[in-house]
């Protein structure tokens, strides 16, 4: 078992926090399975009564590891990305996220699916997906534009700009910012505790019914944008953005229509 995503459980509130500090806590394919499986197994589990999702004190999530996500790409539904955004998804118990620094691409959609989010002070969210080629993922699509209007998803899918903490909270995408990095992860494990003093099953089944008005669109949406995502990893538009990337200078569109 990997020790880059280190799972715990208290007082009935399970604990996944990514632990790849050097990285700025990238995912890698080994990464997302662990998560899949605690999530899966936080699920069925009577003992555990809310999730907590957060990366350290300084960063959240960086985003995919490209050289581990170009080493083996997605190929279809069961690559363990897509096994982890289905576990995340059909969690029926609370997720609660703490964020503090950045959180880049699945970084910012998985917050979409989380029950609570909170931010701390240097929090800095982007979905850079059409910057790389690619194309938006795990029902951000449809959610951004639900949720914020299509002006303002339009600014943050198709140009993908970067927003802070407090941009988050103004929009509606969190629930509150912190003074620290620490007091945030202390404040999301506070507020997954309530759950533990609340009924669980009138917990589990009004999460169910805030969401079943659109869980089946979603689920369509997140399969159409995972087909499309595999297909634009292999495009010319993605190549050159990746090994620009990699290659820390900027990309090149022009030869493109």
């Amino acid at each position: 078992m990997s020790d880059a995503v280190v799972v715990s459980q208290a007082e009935g509130v399970m604990t996944l926090a990514f632990n790849r500090p050097d990285k700025k806590n990238a995912l890698t394919a080994a990464m997302y399975s662990q998560a899949a499986l605690a999530l899966q197994e936080a699920d069925q589990a009577a003992a555990v009564r809310a999730v907590v999702i957060q990366g350290d004190a300084q960063c959240f999530t960086s985003g995919n590891d490209i050289q581990d996500f170009l080493k083996s790409p997605p190929a279809g539904q069961e690559a363990p990305v897509f096994q982890f955004m289905q576990a995340l998804l059909e969690c029926r118990k609370p997720v609660v996220a703490a964020v503090n620094g950045s959180a880049v691409g699945i970084g910012t959609t998985l917050l979409l699916h989380c029950d609570l989010v909170f931010v701390g002070p240097d929090a800095k969210l982007k979905m850079p997906f059409v910057g790389l080629g690619l194309c938006p993922e795990y029902g951000s699509s449809f959610l951004l534009p639900q949720r914020l209007g299509h002006a303002k998803a339009a600014q943050l899918l198709l140009l993908g700009e970067s927003f802070d903490g407090a941009q988050a909270v103004a929009l509606g995408l969190a629930n509150a910012q912190l003074a620290s990095g620490e007091a945030c992860l202390a404040h999301a494990r506070e507020q997954a505790l309530r759950f533990t003093q609340l009924a669980p099953q009138a917990v589990l089944q009004s999460k169910a019914l805030m969401r079943a008005p659109y869980l089946q669109q979603l689920k369509q949406v997140i399969a159409e944008e995972g087909a499309l995502f595999v297909q634009r990893l292999r495009s010319p538009e993605a190549m050159e953005a990746l090994s620009a990337f990699m290659q820390r200078r900027a990309p090149d569109f022009s030869r493109f229509a």
